[in-house]
């Protein structure tokens, strides 16, 4: 089965909602600037990709991660002309670190926090009426998993309509363990560069509306297939055979070849291990074939729970105007993406009718989404 995607809305350091985010992408605008939200003595990393929605003084706040769900929600929605009141239609929010920022500021600032706000249930609720939600808590593809049981959901007739969404802001133990990891911290991410030395987080909220049928609705593109495993090859470290059996599940559940394939959105985290891994088993997978290929991340930094989605909205974006986003930062491609069609510098336009997602996290969570076009 193929499922119409009839709304999409996203909000990022880049941008505010989905034609911002793409414009800025296309044109090689990041926003990467010195941290707000901790004491930057106590780091050796100084910068973050922040979404710019604190008071004038630049002092943190709760609430944060939800104030952004609920707005890429809204835009979703609204753009699928459904009504505001989502009331028995699911709402699936796959996230990585969920209101922990909240729980920190509870802890040591004393701001009011109770239990029930680390998920986003009682928010939605509260602007939405959506009295059927639920909050995934895992790693960085935690969206695309959340659009797996959206898939489902129509699959199965439990549901005629489905919200999927993901987000997360950079919560200070999170920034804090990135920072010791990362014995000389990055000034920029390089994706698939020789020159890459690791991410930088970001911060985000993706939405999608998955419909069985659109009727007379405008669509914005087709969910052609949603794979998923868990390899459990490592904490960290991924594993090529579970990356590549997701890939190629994803292209047999959709009933394609990888010729077929005109755009892969890669995961591309400027990361040494998992650039190559990307590389080694799109290399692998695409023999005879030659899909553009392009990341997001040197712009948005890593977005956790809601990198997917805001990849396959970007993949969404390309198909319908025929424009492909360049990586950024990629200047000298390394040793095992040679031959593999990076795009690089400007935007490329071609024709687009078809494109892969990946996502892959800690702990061999990986997952791989096809999108078509509108049909």
């Amino acid at each position: 089965m193929t499922y119409p995607i009839t709304g999409i809305g996203a909000v990022c350091a880049v941008g505010d909602d989905v034609d911002g985010i793409f414009d800025s992408l296309c044109a090689g605008r990041g926003r990467l600037e010195p941290l707000k939200a901790f004491d930057r003595t106590r780091y050796r990393a100084q910068h973050l990709f922040e979404v710019d929605d604190r008071p004038q003084d630049g002092t943190d706040e709760p609430g944060r991660a939800t104030r952004l769900l609920l707005e890429a929600v809204r835009q979703a929605v609204r753009d699928a002309g459904l009504p505001p009141d989502l009331a028995g239609i699911p709402v699936l929010v796959g996230t990585g670190l969920r209101e922990l920022r909240s729980l920190e500021l509870w802890w040591r600032d004393g701001h009011a926090f109770d239990a029930d706000g680390l998920h986003f249930e009682r928010a939605l609720a509260e602007a939405f009426g959506a009295d059927d939600t639920h909050t995934f808590a895992g790693a960085c593809s935690a969206s695309l998993y959340a659009l797996a049981l959206g898939w489902d959901l129509l699959e199965l007739g439990e549901a005629d309509t489905v919200v999927v969404a993901g987000c997360d802001v950079v919560t200070e133990s999170m920034f804090g363990l990135a920072d010791r990891v990362q014995f000389d911290p990055p000034t920029e991410v390089r994706p698939f560069d020789v020159e890459r030395r690791g991410t930088i987080l970001g911060e985000g909220a993706a939405a999608v509306v998955l419909t069985r049928s659109a009727g007379d609705r405008p669509v914005r593109g087709l969910l052609r297939s949603v794979a998923v495993n868990c390899d459990a090859h490592h904490q960290t470290a991924p594993d090529e055979a579970g990356v590549t059996a997701a890939v190629r599940q994803a292209h047999e559940r959709a009933g394609t070849r990888p010729a077929d394939i005109d755009l892969v959105v890669l995961h591309a985290t400027g990361t040494p291990l998992n650039d190559r891994t990307e590389a080694v088993v799109t290399a692998d997978v695409f023999q005879d074939a030659r899909p553009a290929l392009t990341g997001i991340k040197s712009l948005t930094g890593h977005t956790s729970g809601s990198a997917g989605l805001l990849s396959l909205i970007t993949a969404l974006r390309a198909l319908e105007t025929g424009l492909v986003p360049p990586v950024a930062n990629l200047t000298r491609p390394m040793p095992e993406a040679e031959g593999l069609r990076l795009v690089t510098g400007e935007p490329l336009a071609a024709p687009l009718q078809l494109a892969q997602v990946n996502s892959f996290g800690f702990g061999g969570v990986n997952a791989v989404a096809l999108v078509g076009g509108p049909a």
